[in-house]
C-alpha cells in the first residue's frame, strides 16, 4: 500500500533500434526489495494458480524482502527449471492473477523473477545438480526447446541416461532461433546447457528424423530412423514442438519475397551467431508487411526495424482488442485487451479487421504488395460465437516488397509423428493425455509426447510445465513408481 509498481528500466527506443542485443535491465536488488514489500501474501494466491508452473511467488517474494536472495533462489528453481529464460519472454500470467490486480496495479513478479536469477548466477549458486545414483535406463529427448530441455534435466537429476537430439547446429530450439536476441540473449541458453552437460544430459546436434524436411528450420547433416531410437532407449521423448506454420493460399502466394515468420526470424540469429544458412532474407531498405497479430508478428517487426526496413505494417485478421476492460467480469483469466510490445513501440504501424484476398506481382515474379479488404466482425447473441463478413467496397491494396506471414502454427512436423507411428488428434498434435496413468504417453508403447507437439502451439512457460510433468510420467514408466 505504500509503493506503486515498479518497471524495469528500458534502453531509449532510439539507442536500442540500433543492436540486437537485450535492452532491459532488471530491478537492482533494493527495488527488488521494495517491489516485493507490495506482495499481499495471500491466502489463497491467484498468482501460483495462473502460472502453469505454479511459481510460488509469495514465498519468493516474502524472502525477497527479508534479503535472504539464496533462500529465494531455491523455492524460485524448485518449480522452474530456467527463471531467466520466463523472466524475460513470458506474459507474466501470475501477474494477471495477482490479487492486488482487481483494483490496482499488479505485483511485478515478473522483474522480482529475473532480479532473484540475476543474482543467483552472479553469486555462484545455480550450479549443476547431477544425481547422486544412476539408473541403468536410458530416455531419448527429441528437440532441445524448453520443452525438450525442462524433462531432459529433470530426468537427468532422477538419475537416467538423457540424450537430446537436435536437428540444428546448436540447442535451444524456438528460443535459440526463433525468439530474437534482444528478447533472449543466448548465452544464457548457453550457460544452461553447460549446467546440463555436467549433469550427465548428452547433446546430439544436427541430426534429424528421417523424412524429416530439411530447410532454413532444419539444418541437419544426417538423419536417423525412429527404429534406432526406440532400439536404443528404454523410454523416447517426443518434444518436436509446433512448427507446421499456418498458410495464406490465396493466388499469387508462390511469388518471391513472400515467407514464413519461421524462415525469417532463424536468419538473423544465425547472423548474430555467424552461423551459415540457406537463404539470407532481410528487410533492409524494404516496404514490410506482417500478416498476424501475435508475439511471432511482434517479433518480426522488431527484427525488421533494426535491419533498416524503409516501412513496416502488421495487419491482423481479428478486430482491435478494446484498451480496457471490466475486471470484474474476467480476473483472474487472461483478458482480451489491447496491449503494445516493447518492438511495437518502437515503430511500425497496426491495423485490424483485414483480410489478405491476393498476392500482387510485379514484372520479375516478385511481390509488389497485396490486395485486402476490410471486415466487419460480429458476435452471435445466442451462442456467443464470434464471426466475420466483408465490408463492401472495401478493398484496397498495400504496397508491400516483403510479406511475413506469421498466422501462427498448426501442429509438429507431419513425418516425425508418422516415423514413430504416433497417432495425432484432428489438429494433428500428438495424441496423448495431460493427466491420469497415461498423462503424456502416446499410442506407441515407450514413446511420449509434451510441449507444443502435443496441446498444440503455447507458451514457453507452458512448454516448461509439460516437460517437468511429462519426466514425472516417464519415471513412473520406467521405475513403476513416482519420484
Amino acid at each position: 500500500m505504500e509503493f506503486e509498481r515498479l518497471e524495469q528500466a528500458h534502453e531509449p527506443v532510439a539507442q536500442r533500434k540500433t543492436h540486437f542485443r537485450e535492452f532491459i535491465t532488471p530491478l537492482s536488488q533494493q527495488e527488488a526489495k521494495q517491489q516485493a514489500a507490495r506482495c499481499m501474501d495471500c491466502g489463497t494466491p491467484f498468482c501460483t494458480f495462473s502460472c502453469p508452473l505454479h511459481n510460488v511467488a509469495p514465498e519468493f517474494n516474502d524472502l525477497v524482502y527479508n534479503e535472504d536472495w539464496e533462500k529465494a533462489y531455491l523455492v524460485l528453481s524448485s518449480t522452474n527449471n530456467f527463471p531467466e529464460f520466463t523472466s524475460r519472454v513470458c506474459p507474466a500470467l501470475c501477474e494477471n492473477g495477482c490479487i492486488m490486480n482487481y483494483t490496482q496495479r499488479a505485483m511485478g513478479v515478473k522483474s522480482i523473477e529475473r532480479a532473484i536469477i540475476t543474482n543467483a548466477w552472479n553469486q555462484g549458486w545455480v550450479k549443476p545438480e547431477p544425481p547422486k545414483e544412476h539408473k541403468d535406463k536410458s530416455v531419448a529427448v527429441v528437440g532441445s526447446g524448453p520443452s525438450g530441455l525442462a524433462c531432459a534435466q529433470q530426468l537427468a537429476r532422477m538419475g537416467y541416461a538423457v540424450t537430446v537430439f537436435e536437428k540444428n547446429k546448436r540447442p535451444g530450439g524456438l528460443l535459440r532461433y526463433g525468439i530474437p536476441d534482444f528478447k533472449l540473449d543466448k548465452s544464457l541458453i548457453d550457460r544452461r546447457i553447460a549446467q546440463m552437460e555436467n549433469e550427465g544430459v548428452q547433446f546430439r546436434c544436427s541430426i534429424g528424423i528421417k523424412d524429416h524436411p530439411h530447410g532454413i528450420w532444419n539444418d541437419s547433416e544426417r538423419a536417423i530412423d525412429a527404429s534406432e531410437l526406440l532400439r536404443d532407449f528404454s523410454a523416447v521423448v517426443l518434444a518436436v514442438g509446433s512448427e507446421t506454420p499456418r498458410d495464406l493460399q490465396v493466388k499469387g502466394r508462390d511469388l518471391k519475397g513472400i515467407h514464413f515468420a519461421l524462415e525469417y526470424l532463424p536468419v538473423q540469429n544465425k547472423h548474430n551467431a555467424s552461423e551459415t544458412f540457406d537463404e539470407d532474407i532481410s528487410a533492409k531498405d524494404r516496404k514490410v508487411l506482417i500478416i498476424g497479430g501475435g508475439d511471432t508478428g511482434s517479433d518480426c517487426l522488431g527484427t525488421a526495424i533494426r535491419q533498416g526496413a524503409e516501412k513496416v505494417l502488421q495487419i491482423d485478421l481479428g478486430p482491435r482488442p478494446p484498451e480496457s476492460y471490466d475486471k470484474s467480469m474476467v480476473w483472474p483469466n487472461w483478458p482480451n485487451v489491447l496491449r503494445t510490445s516493447t518492438s511495437q513501440e518502437e515503430g511500425g504501424e497496426r491495423d485490424y479487421a483485414i483480410s489478405t484476398k491476393e498476392f500482387l506481382s510485379d514484372d520479375e515474379g516478385r511481390v509488389r504488395g497485396v490486395k485486402a479488404v476490410r471486415l466487419e466482425w460480429l458476435k452471435d447473441p445466442v451462442t456467443g460465437r464470434r464471426t466475420f463478413k466483408e465490408i463492401p467496397d472495401s478493398e484496397f491494396e498495400i504496397e508491400s516488397d516483403l510479406v511475413l506471414l506469421a498466422m501462427g502454427f498448426l501442429h509438429p512436423s507431419s513425418p516425425v509423428m508418422d516415423a514413430f507411428g504416433v497417432q495425432t488428434d484432428m489438429r494433428g498434435n500428438a495424441q496423448a493425455a495431460y493427466e491420469g496413468e497415461d498423462a503424456f504417453r502416446t499410442n506407441v508403447p515407450k514413446v511420449f509426447a509434451t510441449g507444443d507437439c502435443r496441446r498444440g502451439q503455447s507458451l514457453v512457460v507452458r512448454a516448461l510445465a509439460e516437460g517437468r510433468r511429462c519426466a514425472e510420467a516417464v519415471d513412473k514408466f520406467l521405475s513403476g513408481e513416482q519420484n
